[in-house]
């Protein structure tokens, strides 16, 4: 319990240190060019210290539970020599964490929301969560088959460079002909995808993978996983505008 409060109070001194240059920038501009009082003071100094403390918990439950499980997992199918499985696990992974990314859900609410406003879907609560819900799953399924191609790379050893290379060369061709006024939301979506939940356990995976499969290299095979997972989505997202206009 000792060794776990010391690596608490670790965490907390460099979530701080990490945070300390967006603080001084703030200040900095608050106090010399806008030169006004801050509101809400206590609640501003309040707030900061709930951030670093809840990224410490958020680090250390990382290390404590989603990169062994996330390694555990891989290792034991691995060793199990069930491909479909694998591949089954690496796509259930990709979905069902992309789709609890509250990145993801707020991004996919306001382009409903943008949608809904300027005319392209009905501006009715119906008709946003449709297409809310719409652009969620598509994304989440993207990222699942992302993970499934990520795991087949280092199964079979391809070269990524040729992939990801193949990949924004299909990106440049759609992005021609897909509407307008979802190219920027599906560029956005190959971002938001890749963040506090799905980047751990994905991550976790390809190294555990890597490590498990004789001939394979975690430094080398065990990235490349969320490379895939920000790609799909912008190719799956414009897909998804084509076939709605």
């Amino acid at each position: 319990m000792k060794d776990l409060l010391n690596h608490f109070w670790v965490l907390m001194l460099s979530c701080g240190r990490d945070l300390l240059p967006i603080i001084l920038v703030i200040g900095f501009f608050q106090v010399l060019v806008v030169q006004q009082p801050i509101d809400n003071f206590i609640g501003i100094i309040s707030g900061t210290l709930l951030v670093v403390t809840g990224l410490a918990f958020f680090l250390m439950g990382l290390e404590l539970s989603l990169f062994p499980v996330g390694e555990t997992m891989a290792n034991a199918l691995a060793k199990k020599g069930s491909v479909l499985w694998l591949v089954a696990f690496a796509f259930a992974l990709g979905f069902g964490t992309t789709v609890a990314e509250p990145t993801l859900i707020a991004i996919s609410d306001e382009a409903a929301y943008v949608a809904a406003t300027s005319g392209i879907i009905e501006n009715t609560e119906s008709g946003k969560d449709t297409y809310s819900l719409g652009l969620r799953y598509t994304v989440a399924f993207s990222v699942g088959l992302a993970i499934v191609i990520g795991v087949l790379r280092i199964l079979k050893g391809w070269p990524i460079h040729f992939m990801i290379a193949g990949g924004y060369g299909l990106v440049i061709i759609m992005t021609n002909f897909a509407p307008e006024e979802i190219i920027g939301i599906a560029y956005d979506s190959g971002g938001v995808t890749t963040s506090t939940i799905t980047v751990p356990l994905v991550t976790a995976l390809g190294i555990g993978l890597a490590s498990a499969i004789q001939g394979r290299n975690p430094m080398l095979d065990g990235f490349g996983l969320i490379a895939f997972a920000s790609l799909t989505p912008i190719i799956f997202v414009m897909a998804y505008g084509i076939v709605l206009s």
